[in-house]
């Protein structure tokens, strides 16, 4: 089971709070013989030989952790990556010595051969302490209930990368990036796959400049930008090496903006960079290298790192026990489009939606849309919606975010002319609304205050 991005940390009572460890996931499987399986299902136990101390610890088990190694009072994730590559028994047992590893489990998924994945999670989490003994190098993780926000800080306050969040009554969805699971991180981060590398000049002669990088949307990879700082003279000697290798004549990845002199590669390596923010156009800002990641699979490096983030303000602000506004189960695709909603809400106003990048981008218009060319009104951006809510009709209860009567007013498909951070230019095709629109974002008001206003019709 793996968790999606939280765009910040929260309260609530339904919810239960726990350390992220910048560590290697595994699954641990315990009866004769003891196996510990990486997520891209490599054998761990001999690169980690102090964790075989869970034979006496548990029996007919398989359990969910971390392993780390904590240097300072801190995951040290470059020595443990180290120790994972290691091939030497004698090696792994000298590193054990020296440099011991900590199993910190957090989850049970099958006890005496019964599978315990439909299981709530507290109850998950009170058959895991009663199975386990705790050891030398294997430990119970904590977790604090209701108080995300004072916990997310007090990680953060000893170095820590962060917490998880995960959903009291939630089962163990295997294979699932689940919205039960949410990371929240001080920095925002993701896994890329590498598919090249921009020659280096300088004191980077014999080196690389920066990565190119991508994710896979629908099996299919995008480009979102390149990294080039951050890297040790270590790391960038060991990623030479493995490029050499790797090295291809096919352009594997396109659409990119990069003019200098690049090395394809075949898609194999998996890096994590951490970065500030992302562009409207799907690029990473600000991003800077932080590590290898050899237990993640390229494939396993979806666009939905950078994108599902953006749907938590949505589903936070919603009781979907309650209220009939779709969840957003994903899995649809319709294309560009366009959709107005007339809302009666507390005031009646009309929600203006484009889709991008699988996403309904939204905006409150208060006055109504605009008919007639140079006509302008007030747009405050508001949460993205699902895809889902392109089709919604109804009324929101009482008590729920938005309350109200919730119509279609107008929808249709809608070209693309440019979309920047201040200013997005589009052509409509709808029933009501047809020709040239543009937002225009408000340098010197409210940061989500934008203006829609209509253009000359010449390209409708």
């Amino acid at each position: 089971m793996l968790a999606k991005n939280a765009s910040g940390p929260f309260d609530s009572k339904d919810w239960i709070f726990e350390v992220k460890w910048d560590g290697i996931r595994a699954i641990s499987y315990i009866n004769d013989e003891l196996s510990i399986k990486s997520r891209n299902n490599r054998e761990l136990k001999h690169n980690f030989p102090e964790l075989e101390e869970l034979k006496g610890l548990a029996a007919d088990t398989v359990l969910d952790g971390e392993i780390v190694v904590m240097r300072n009072g801190r995951p040290d994730f470059q020595t443990l990556l180290e120790r994972s590559r290691t091939t030497s028994i004698k090696t792994a047992r000298y590193m054990a010595r020296i440099f011991p590893a900590t199993y910190i489990l957090f989850d049970i998924l099958e006890k005496d051969g019964d599978p315990l994945t439909d299981f709530p999670l507290t109850k998950r989490k009170d058959l895991l302490k009663g199975r386990l003994k705790e050891g030398e190098h294997v430990i119970l993780s904590l977790f604090v209930e209701e108080h995300g926000k004072a916990y997310h800080k007090a990680t953060l306050d000893r170095g820590l990368e962060g917490i998880i969040a995960k959903k009291k009554d939630s089962p163990y969805e295997q294979g699932v990036r689940s919205g039960s699971w949410l990371k929240i991180k001080k920095l925002k981060s993701c896994d890329c796959a590498v598919f090249g590398y921009t020659k280096g000049e300088g004191s980077r002669r014999e080196s690389f400049g920066a990565l190119i990088l991508g994710l896979y949307d629908a099996g299919n990879p995008i480009y979102v930008g390149k990294v080039g700082t951050g890297f040790s003279q270590s790391e960038m000697a060991l990623l030479m090496k493995t490029f050499k290798e790797l090295e291809t004549e096919e352009e594997t990845l396109h659409d990119i903006d990069v003019r200098q002199s690049l090395v394809w590669l075949r898609p194999e390596v998996v890096c994590e960079v951490i970065y500030q923010s992302v562009t409207r156009d799907g690029r990473l800002r600000m991003p800077r290298f932080r590590g290898l990641r050899v237990d993640k699979a390229p494939s396993e490096c979806t666009v939905d790192q950078i994108r599902e983030k953006i749907l938590h303000e949505y589903v936070s602000k919603r009781n979907f026990a309650v209220t009939t506004e779709p969840h957003g189960t994903g899995g649809i695709r319709l294309g560009r489009i366009f959709i107005v909603q007339e809302h009666h809400a507390r005031r009646l106003h009309y929600d203006f939606r484009l889709e991008k990048e699988e996403v309904l981008k939204s905006w409150a218009v208060p006055k109504g849309m605009p008919m007639k060319s140079g006509e302008k009104r007030l747009a405050v951006e508001t949460e993205d919606h699902p895809l889902e809510y392109s089709k919604f009709e109804g009324t929101i209860p009482l008590g729920q975010y938005g309350a109200g009567e919730v119509k279609i007013w107008d929808r249709g498909s809608y070209d693309l002319i440019v979309w920047q951070e201040d200013k997005i230019e589009f052509v409509l095709r709808g029933e009501k609304l047809h020709g040239r629109y543009a937002l225009v974002k408000l340098k010197k008001a409210k940061e989500k205050e934008w203006l829609i206003l209509k253009a000359g019709d010449s390209d409708g």
